[in-house]
């Protein structure tokens, strides 16, 4: 080989070299940006269980129609998706429909991640097929539905309904910073799964877009463009404050699922999306919760309290009635529980830690599930800033003293509205008890049994009548 044939030999193979190591640099980038893309979408929240491994599936969604338990998303061949094309990946994630023709549960908001662009959704693919970690095995329990939701077709006919969006478009009455908050806060960050009441069908009622929701206990707040009822008197800093740490002072904190969410997806994303989310929520229609005049935050000022009914001195505390646990006093509860953090007068810490409860939209509105679900189950939050911690109270949830019943909670949930709030909650310990388990479904949901096999009944009586009139209509031709 000449000399000349060898430096040409040379450059082509450094040419090859240069073209990979480009290809690899691209592949980087992409799983990079799925990586990110997958925290916006909160996939790990769902698709990893309590002390479970990465994606691998095994978290309980507890629904009206049955326990759904989440699938193992990693790219394990057996188990996960590590056989699924792009094309097949991109259908799961967008219309709920997996290899096979297997129709997905809507706990995963598929009709949300509709909206997800192409190449955003060859970024997610890239992240999970080459950067998650496979986990050879599936979750150790199994979904369990209710009849009739466990009858084959019952999903298709749901999808065929409710899943039928669209890769996002951007709208052009919106700025490019709108439409981006548009495109995270309808698709990725899914907001309107738990801020959207459901319908009977249990599908997005879209009349009432982000007007609030209940879930699990907790309730998910009016987040529209109302002034009163929604997000309107909050500034866009306050919006990323709230999204980006979990607590925006003198608003709100977040707990519950809105924790989780802060903890797992929000605190991730960059000030840039997130000002964006807090841009687009500020264009979302206005809707006014029924009754409501004056915001969740507005009452800034604590009622006077008379502690010395029962914190005169050491020897008249020292009674028999101040060291009953069973007792429903939610003045003295509040003292024994609450006051060492929150303060005697609910003035919280200077450095904003332990948040006051005056300026607090868990306790100043008219819907107390969010304060009495704080006190059932804590607070546990990881945030930009910092982590946050408050001890769950109940019987059931407590790990580190005396709990309490329904009825104390009631009675502390009661005084601190009373005293820090727009008023006396009204609570009874049975009203306790339905908060937490949660709100009923509607009519459909909760009757569906019973309508099912109504329907089967009459759907075989109908038969039975055709083909007893076939029978007579082929005896008369053949007489």
């Amino acid at each position: 080989m000449g000399l000349k044939t060898k430096r040409i030999g040379a450059a082509f193979g450094l040419a090859l070299v240069s073209v990979a190591s480009a290809a690899l640099a691209d592949d980087s980038d992409l799983v990079k940006r799925g990586a990110y893309l997958s925290k916006a979408g909160d996939c790990a929240a769902c698709h990893t269980a309590a002390g479970g491994e990465d994606m691998a599936g095994g978290y309980p969604f507890h629904m009206p129609m049955g326990t759904i338990i989440s699938s193992n998303i990693t790219p394990s061949k057996e188990f996960g998706i590590g056989n699924w094309s792009e094309e097949e990946f991109a259908k799961a994630v967008r219309k709920g429909v997996a290899p096979g023709g297997h129709h997905l549960l809507p706990a995963m908001p598929y009709t949300s991640y509709s909206n997800i662009t192409d190449d955003d959704m060859k970024a997610l693919y890239a992240y999970f097929t080459q950067a998650v970690k496979p986990v050879d095995k599936a979750p150790s329990e199994k979904t369990e539905l209710d009849f009739p939701f466990n009858l084959p077709g019952v999903m298709m006919g749901w999808d065929l309904v409710f899943a039928n969006g669209k890769p996002f478009t951007p709208d052009p009455a919106l700025t490019d910073e709108q439409n981006r908050g548009k495109y995270l806060a309808e698709g990725l960050a899914h907001c309107s799964t738990c801020h959207t009441p459901r319908n009977q069908m249990m599908a997005e009622s879209t009349s009432k877009y982000l007007a609030g929701a209940d879930v699990d206990g907790w309730h998910a707040p009016n987040i529209t463009s109302d002034k009163v009822s929604g997000l309107g008197g909050w500034s866009d800093d306050e919006i990323v404050d709230y999204l980006k740490d979990g607590h925006a002072e003198g608003k709100a904190q977040a707990g519950g699922p809105m924790a989780e969410a802060v903890e797992k997806s929000f605190r991730f994303l960059t000030d840039e999306d997130l000002h964006s989310i807090a841009a687009y929520l500020k264009t979302v229609p206005a809707i006014r919760n029924a009754g409501q005049t004056t915001p969740t935050y507005a009452v800034s000022q604590a009622q006077k309290v008379d502690w010395t009914s029962f914190e005169n001195s050491p020897s008249v505390n020292d009674t028999a009635a101040h060291l009953d646990t069973s007792s429903t006093d939610g003045a003295m509860l509040y003292n024994t529980n609450c006051a060492a953090c929150h303060g005697t007068k609910g003035e919280g810490s200077r450095d904003g830690y332990f948040p006051s409860l005056t300026s607090n939209s868990a306790v100043g509105g008219t819907n107390p599930s969010n304060l009495v679900m704080a006190i059932v189950d804590g607070i546990h939050r990881e945030g930009a800033d910092r982590h946050a911690v408050m001890p769950a109270f109940a019987t059931d949830t407590q790990v580190i003293h005396t709990g309490l019943n329904n009825d104390q909670i009631a009675a502390v949930t009661n005084y601190v509205t009373a005293s820090f709030g727009q008023g006396d909650a009204g609570l009874k310990g049975t009203d306790v008890a339905q908060i937490r388990q949660g709100a009923a479904p509607g009519f459909l949901i909760r009757n569906a049994a019973t309508l099912a096999t109504i329907g089967f009944i009459v759907a075989g009586i109908v038969a039975l009548i055709i083909l007893a009139l076939i029978i007579v209509a082929v005896r008369r031709r053949k007489a």
